[in-house]
Parts: structure tokens; sequence; C-alpha cells
């Protein structure tokens, strides 16, 4: 039978992933740091799997927040199909393929060499250090992209090959990855954050199948109750994290994420090399 501190763990991993996944200061450093002090009572095999499936629930808050934007089929007396949102998930798969195609070919190779503390906090630092100057760069220019409809493939494929970073190295941030992509290329925040939140539906849910077809299908029960309720959890702070990220956004920049991936990456250095 599963204990009540077993679900007290899965409810704050799926605080720390519902509030990380979309901020854009990398969910895997902070589970890599929260896991030297919460330590699920699982197997290593499902914790690895456990880190990726939690995201389905993040996923729907996505999908539910922004309902409107990403199903393009209408329906009432007269059924409209909306070409402009299909020509949108067109372009996201297009933006998916270089991740796609990595995680795919070397995925265990990429965990067995970057997936460790040190990889991870020199990631969180060069990508803090990235938002600062691309903000400071970028003061007083106007976003040549400010609507998602302005985004042409060219600038998709750009955009998921910043995401193939975050694939490549853990600690990068997938958000934060795609979103210093759109910044460096003229998109505005909004457009950089909405499109990044749209670009994790496949992403995450073709990581998710990935691993857990690896894991396979035979969960327990207490296995899948810790799963149940960190997606659930992570859904419900998702929708408040994402809420909260597109209201912040319009009226200041990404600074303040970069220098806090600094402290971040500099704490987990110092920890696992002193303390570790």
């Amino acid at each position: 039978m599963i204990s009540i501190m077993e679900i007290l763990k899965a409810v704050l991993f799926g605080i720390v992933e519902g509030i990380t996944e979309w901020l854009p200061i990398s969910s895997t450093g902070h589970m890599i740091l929260l896991n030297e002090f919460v330590t699920l009572n699982v197997s290593p095999e499902f914790w690895e799997m456990f880190l990726v499936v939690i995201q389905l629930g993040a996923i729907l808050a996505v999908v539910l927040l922004f309902w409107n934007k990403i199903f393009p089929f209408r329906f009432g007396q007269k059924p409209v199909i909306q070409k402009d949102i299909f020509t949108l998930w067109f372009k996201i798969l297009v933006a998916c393929v270089p991740a796609a195609v990595i995680g795919l070919a070397f995925d265990d190779v990429l965990d067995a060499l970057f997936y460790n503390p040190w990889c991870v906090s020199v990631a969180l630092i060069v990508f803090g250090i990235a938002f600062i100057v691309i903000e400071n760069r970028n003061r007083g220019k106007s976003a040549r992209i400010t609507e998602l409809g302005q985004m042409t493939y060219q600038t998709a494929l750009m955009i998921g090959v910043f995401q193939l970073l975050a694939a490549v190295f853990p600690g990068t941030s997938r958000s934060g990855a795609t979103i210093v992509g759109a910044l460096l290329i003229g998109v505005s925040r909004t457009v950089a954050a909405e499109f990044t939140f749209f670009l994790a539906i496949p992403v995450m849910l073709g990581a998710s199948l990935l691993k857990v077809v690896k894991f396979g299908f035979a969960f327990t029960g207490t296995e899948a109750v810790i799963l149940l309720v960190g997606m659930v959890v992570a859904f419900v702070v998702s929708i408040i994290v994402i809420r909260f990220l597109m209201g912040y956004i319009k009226k200041h920049d990404f600074k303040i994420f970069g220098w806090y991936r600094i402290i971040l990456g500099a704490a987990v250095l110092m920890y696992f090399t002193f303390l570790g």
C-alpha cells in the first residue's frame, strides 16, 4: 500500500515540474537538485521515466488554455476548418524535426554523457548569460515577428535547431532554448512564449511515449498512483504559471530568469562539487 509520504513527494515534484517547465529556468536542473533532498521510493528505471512522463500534465494545461489557438475545427450550424491553424501545426512539426531525429537516434547516449549535475549547471549558467545578453541587445528594438501568422517555416526550423540544444544538454531548458532562439532572430516575447508552449505538445508527447515504451506498461499500483498524482499537480500548477508568464512578459523582459539561472547553476555546481 502506498504511503502518504510518497504521495506528498509526488505532489512536490508535480509543483516543481509545473513551475519550471514553462518558466525558462530548466525543469531538469530543479528536478535533479530536488531529488538530492527528496527521493521517491521507486526504481531507477521508473524515476527516469517519471521525470519525462510527468510533463504530460503540463501539456494538458497548454491544450486547455490555448484550445482556440491550436484546435483547427469549429463546430456549429456551419462547421469551419481554420487553415491558418493547420499551417501553424505544420510549422510546429517542422520545428520538431531536429530534436526528434537526434532524440530518437541518441537518447540513451546523450543521457549517459550529459545527464549529470555538472553539465546541467554549466547549461543553466550559459543560457542564463544568453538571456541577459540578448535582452540587452534587443533593448529599444522592435520585434520583426509580432504575430504567430508572421512566422515562416524557415523561422520555425531555426527555433527547432535551438530546441535541439535542450535535447542534447539537460539543464538548457526546452522553453529557455526555444525562447532564446526566437528572441535572437527577432520574434517578440509573447509570440516566442506561445510558440514554445505549442511546440511542447508534440515534443513532450513523443518523449513521454518513448520513455513509457522503454519502461514498459507493467506499472505497480504504487507507481501508477505516484505518476498520476504528479501529472495532476503539474497540470494545475502549469495553468497558474502559464497565465502568470504571459502577463509578466507583456511588461517585463526575460533578464530576471537569466540571473536566476546563473545563481541556480552556481549553487548546483558548488553543491555537487563540495557536498555531493
